[in-house]
């Protein structure tokens, strides 16, 4: 961990941002991480919102998304943190441990958002056959929230990797009680 973006305690938590403490902000480390900039952390909130909780992906195809985008970005904290999450969304731990792995042997509508999010990382875009798919799917608004998802994701994987944030002790915690199960579905 860089000692110099270290998650920010409660008792340094900046002034400037103390209403975001009691929420989102102050409960993960990589928020508490991002709480080193205090306007950053502030403008993310809106899009936070959306992206997490609004998204018209709904739980669990936005877990498939971040847990691919995670894998995509070899962020051990996001790929474990939404393990938990993508558990408590409907995912089993066969589906979650098959997004980890190569295309082929993800299976339904996961391998099409699995696809996407492998396209938006190699091509930079979506091709016109996954476009076309997904818009029958998901439609134009459920394209656009995966764009965001895969993007709002890779700048938090990107600042959890270079500062080494820590995963959160609840969630070492519970993956320590129940580790992904690789072969139940």
């Amino acid at each position: 961990m860089k000692e110099d973006f270290a998650p920010i305690s409660d008792q340094d938590w900046p002034f400037e941002i103390t209403d975001m403490l009691s929420g989102f902000a102050g409960g993960l480390n990589v928020y508490r991480t991002m709480a080193h900039h205090p306007a950053l952390l502030r403008a993310w909130s809106d899009l936070r919102e959306h992206v997490v909780n609004q998204t018209s992906l709904g739980a669990e195809r936005s877990e498939v998304v971040i847990l691919r985008t995670g894998m995509q970005l070899g962020s051990s904290y996001e790929w474990h943190q939404h393990i938990v999450r993508g558990r408590k969304s409907g995912l089993s731990d066969l589906r979650i441990a098959r997004l980890s792995g190569p295309l082929d042997a993800i299976t339904g509508m996961d391998a099409l958002l699995a696809g996407g999010v492998d396209e938006l990382f190699e091509r930079k875009c979506l091709s016109e056959n996954t476009y076309t798919a997904l818009k029958a799917e998901i439609g134009k608004h459920g394209i656009l929230d995966l764009i965001a998802t895969v993007g709002f994701y890779s700048t938090l994987g990107l600042i959890l990797n270079t500062f080494e944030t820590p995963l959160d002790k609840d969630i070492a915690d519970e993956l320590a009680k129940k580790p992904l199960d690789r072969f139940r579905s």
